[in-house]
């Protein structure tokens, strides 16, 4: 691959990221107790509570809501991500990166 297409492929792996920075994942847990936002580079951008629908008697809930909602925010993110750089992968490992 020669430096030309070298530069060409780099130009559309940071295009892919910036695209990435515009996407955002929703996950709702507890009946929509929690709300996380989060972009496709792994980026929290919200975190809503709803507090009609949290028993402040009982915070350990509120804590697990949180916690799976921030997990699987951050895996949607990263299976968004891996997919849109899929069709990048085999060429990214030919100039070593």
């Amino acid at each position: 691959m020669n430096k030309f297409d070298q530069a060409k492929m780099l130009l559309k792996v940071k295009k892919i990221q910036k695209e990435l920075q515009k996407k955002i994942i929703t996950v709702e847990k507890g009946n929509s107790a929690v709300i996380v936002e989060i972009n496709g580079e792994q980026k929290i951008k919200k975190i809503k509570i709803n507090p009609k629908m949290v028993n402040l008697d009982d915070i350990e809930e509120l804590e697990i809501w949180l916690e799976d909602a921030i997990k699987d925010a951050i895996n949607e993110s990263q299976k968004l991500a891996a997919s849109e750089m899929q069709p990048m992968m085999g060429a990214l490992s030919s100039l070593g990166l």
